[in-house]
């Protein structure tokens, strides 16, 4: 069962932009009367009653078609055929009246197609005018294909991007436990030897615990935030290595607020202290900066410890280089890049983002 579309839903700026279409087409037609099949006379005439035939026929079957299916809607051939032939009779109906009335005629149809000229005149403008309003309904069959078409890819887009998100909340959660059970490994071993200092670890983790409680589940967070996180790390680190570790965190005021993926640096510097610094007898120094370089965001993590060469300083699993690597070419694609290079003592690791 078809509904009526009330007026005040009626597409009216798209029928406007239509009509001026339609209006030039008409103009095209007069045209053509006139100096192709006419003698070249009466421009003016025949631009009057094509614009009065074929803006009634249109009008008449674009408000019959929006009545009926909306703009939306997807058109019923078989419903709309009729409409079009009903349309273009009253079309021409109407508009013959009103150009009549314009050019200040007398009404007589049947007078006016007992001339060749006439006839052929009609004809040609009745013509032109279906063809017009058949262009019109498969330019909206075609643009109709096209919204569906941009729907499912949005559609498509969209379950991409959950799947994308299932996948960077996956990788982040691996190196939570991994920070942890290395760190609970060590108070382990320190409750034997130091008790003392296993307390105040465990304080520490305590601390840093429920810092990183909310963050580390967050999407986003700030460079502000990050630094807060990892200054908590460290401190935490820096009682079970006492000495032997020192760090420093170099951040601009400005850079405070900006927006990045959580938990990205504090696997660098967990892999800088496990493999460079804690199996130097001597410890050593661990600094974090970030700085804007070129409308982008450079991240630093350097050490002072045993470098690339001398080999991992013990067993790992892999996960922070790899999470971080992943991570970042879901989120950022080919804008972002991981860099881990030697340094004259030490190893330097290097995040660029997109500012």
């Amino acid at each position: 069962m078809q509904t009526i579309l009330p007026f005040s839903r009626f597409p009216l700026r798209r029928m406007a932009i239509d009509g001026l279409y339609v209006a030039l087409f008409n103009v095209m037609c007069a045209v053509l009367i006139t100096y192709v099949f006419g003698s070249g006379r009466m421009f003016g005439v025949n631009l009057v009653v094509s614009m009065c035939i074929g803006l009634s026929t249109w009008l008449l079957i674009d408000l019959a078609r929006f009545s009926l299916w909306g703009e939306q809607g997807k058109t019923n051939w078989l419903l709309f055929l009729p409409v079009l032939a009903g349309g273009i009779v009253a079309g021409v109906f109407v508009g013959s009246h009103l150009a009549a009335w314009l050019l200040g005629f007398k009404v007589n149809i049947m007078g006016s197609l007992s001339g060749q000229r006439g006839v052929s005149a009609l004809l040609f403008t009745v013509f032109a005018t279906g063809v017009a309003t058949l262009f019109f309904a498969g330019r909206d069959r075609l643009l109709q294909a096209r919204a569906e078409a941009a729907m499912e890819k949005a559609r498509a887009e969209a379950v991409q991007r959950q799947a994308l998100q299932a996948q960077l909340q996956r990788l982040q959660a691996q190196i939570e436990p991994h920070m942890l059970f290395n760190t609970l490994a060590n108070l382990q071993g320190l409750i034997a030897l130091d008790p003392a200092r296993a307390q105040a670890m465990l304080d520490q983790l305590i601390t840093y615990l429920r810092a990183t409680l909310s963050a580390a589940r967050a999407e986003r967070t700030t460079l502000g935030q990050e630094f807060a996180l990892l200054d908590a790390y460290l401190g935490l680190m820096s009682v079970r290595m006492g000495a032997r570790l020192s760090y420093g965190l170099d951040m601009p005021d400005a850079l405070r607020n900006l927006e990045l993926p959580p938990m990205l640096l504090q696997p660098l510097v967990e892999n800088a202290i496990a493999h460079g610094l804690e199996p130097n007898v001597a410890g050593g120094h661990v600094q974090v900066s970030a700085r804007a370089l070129d409308g982008a965001l450079e991240l630093l993590v350097s050490d002072t410890g045993r470098g690339l060469d001398a080999g991992p300083g013990k067993p790992g699993t892999g996960l922070g280089l790899a999470n971080i690597r992943e991570r970042l070419r879901g989120l950022y694609g080919e804008r972002a890049s991981f860099s881990l290079d030697a340094a004259p003592q030490g190893a330097v690791a290097r995040i660029v983002l997109p500012a």
